[in-house]
């Protein structure tokens, strides 16, 4: 940690808004993200101004909720071609929903869940798993850590139980197989909180799992009889 600097109960203090952050010099956006954000001024919220002065007058009011990998080729907004306000999104390493467990300690995808479901009154969660998902390979292949505290192996060791009980006899095989059954894991472990399981009985909350494939760009939805594409009209 850089001279002047002092971590203490999660804060890193002796700075102001005028020095540099973690010891590194304050730069301007990466070149493609600032060509990004002008295409958008003048192409998107072009567009749509009106739009988003609407939904900046009042609350959010997004009707889905989606938890979704935080892998880059997977975003749910582009999948399902949403406005602005359209989609609350929660993502994180492999889409996963952990069991409802209502401790001291931070846990990020409920709280998220807790906003989505009992703040904004979503009608429905749709847990979003995709092919190729580095966080399902390093479950089923198991990697070696990142690093001497391996976050990701700690958050994606449940995968390896589902990867046990999965029969394939090509690797490629088997990672679809674990992609979809992480998803139906999550699907069930969403039903552990009480104010989701009490609104799925009621009928006011739906419960969807949905599987995108990548290179083909197509999108497979959990339905009574298994799995299967949803057709192009």
């Amino acid at each position: 940690m850089p001279a002047g600097m002092t971590l203490r109960r999660g804060r890193v203090r002796g700075l102001t808004t005028a020095d540099t952050i973690a010891g590194m010099p304050r730069q301007t956006l990466p070149a493609h993200l600032d060509d990004g954000y002008r295409r958008f001024r003048t192409g998107r919220y072009a567009l749509e101004r009106d739009r988003y002065r609407e939904l900046a007058a009042g609350p959010q009011r997004p009707p889905t909720m989606v938890v979704a990998c935080s892998d880059s080729r997977s975003a749910p907004e582009a999948i399902f071609d949403a406005r602005p306000g359209e989609l609350f999104v929660v993502r994180n390493v492999a889409a996963m929903v952990p069991v409802y467990a209502p401790d001291r300690r931070a846990h990020a995808a409920s709280a998220a869940l807790e906003y989505a479901v009992l703040a904004l009154g979503v009608g429905s969660i749709v847990v979003l798993g995709h092919g190729r998902c580095g966080g399902i390979a390093a479950a089923i292949d198991e990697r070696a850590p990142l690093s001497a505290t391996d976050f990701i192996g700690t958050w994606v060791a449940s995968i390896r139980d589902l990867a046990a009980d999965v029969e394939a006899s090509e690797a490629a095989t088997l990672h679809t197989a674990v992609e979809r059954r992480s998803v139906e894991q999550s699907l069930a472990n969403l039903t552990t909180f009480p104010w989701i399981r009490s609104r799925v009985a009621g009928g006011r909350l739906e419960l969807i799992g949905a599987w995108f494939d990548i290179a083909l760009g197509e999108l497979h939805a959990l339905g009574a009889g298994g799995w299967r594409p949803i057709e192009e009209a």
